[in-house]
């Protein structure tokens, strides 16, 4: 009972930093190239963890790597890639699932909960 709130509290906590992170980056209308990475790695996360509804991440990483230097678009790639490696890890999913579901949020809207969703129903039907 006492992990379970220590882990809705940390996770709240996620969330309230996530909205930080999308406030600053709507204030500056454009996302910063640490941001612009961490976009990446959010859509490989979601996709290895079959997040459905990525339209809008996609949309973002589209129109954000356009005005990016090559090294940064490139290390975009990697960081998609590294994302979806990390996700389908069997001995991790709870930590990718929380990332997703915390400072991925900012990128993703609230399409993280039906990854939440999927892999609650998976570890369920596990037990």
């Amino acid at each position: 009972m006492k992990t379970t709130a220590a882990l809705l509290t940390a996770l709240g906590l996620a969330v309230a930093a996530s909205g930080l992170i999308a406030s600053a980056a709507s204030a500056s209308g454009r996302l910063t190239d640490v941001d612009y990475l961490k976009a990446n790695r959010c859509r490989g996360l979601a996709q290895s963890l079959g997040v459905t509804d990525t339209a809008g991440l996609d949309a973002l990483i589209k129109t954000e790597g356009r005005s990016r230097v090559d090294v940064i678009y490139q290390r975009g790639e990697e960081e998609m890639a590294r994302g979806k490696r990390d996700g389908a890890k069997t001995d991790g999913k709870d930590r990718y699932l929380a990332e997703l579901n915390g400072g991925c949020t900012a990128f993703l809207g609230g399409a993280s909960t039906t990854a939440s969703a999927a892999a609650a129903k998976d570890s369920s039907s596990s037990r």
